[in-house]
């Protein structure tokens, strides 16, 4: 295992992007950030806390669970676990912010939009990933990418955060 990010280059790259997001969306009156589950969720709060304090938007935050929108689901276990979409905003019409941990083949974020959308249609809706690694299998890419990382298809890129791992840092991995 090879570790590609500390904790100081997550901090300093999620600190990037919130000003990213900042600038892009300056006009919003409120700005509406949705952490996909499991580490896009700690992400979001991340950029949240960061774009509260470097603007004058405000910034709502939800959780969005995509289990049962993947195209995969035959594939995982049979009793899915569900972990609730936590979402006490009405998306309709607003610019929202998916937050994703590492985009690879662009189905989860593909579930993510089928599952928003479900939600009520926003105005505009933009992906931010923290970590880009390629082998897309559907024509989706990212509006802000903390860092673009070329792998192989048989290695892992594994980012962690405090809330699941106690600590935060990127490695890779192979399978």
């Amino acid at each position: 295992m090879k570790q590609i990010m500390d904790s100081a280059a997550v901090g300093r790259t999620l600190m990037r992007m919130s000003h990213e997001i900042i600038e892009k969306n300056a006009e919003c009156g409120t700005l509406y950030l949705v952490g996909i589950r499991r580490r896009g969720v700690p992400i979001a709060h991340i950029i949240a806390e960061n774009i509260s304090r470097f603007s004058d938007l405000e910034v709502c935050v939800g959780e969005l669970d995509i289990t049962l929108y993947r195209d995969d689901l035959t594939q995982q276990e049979k009793q899915p676990m569900l972990n609730g979409t936590s979402i006490s905003f009405d998306i309709e019409g607003k610019t929202v912010v998916l937050i994703d941990d590492v985009l690879y083949t662009g189905r989860t974020a593909r579930a993510a939009m089928e599952a928003l959308i479900q939600l009520g249609r926003p105005s505009r809706l933009e992906l931010c990933v923290l970590i880009d690694r390629g082998h897309r299998e559907l024509p989706i890419r990212a509006d802000f990418v903390g860092k673009n990382i070329p792998t192989s298809k048989d290695e892992i890129v594994l980012v962690r955060t405090p809330e699941y791992d106690a600590q935060t840092c990127v490695d890779i991995d192979i399978k």
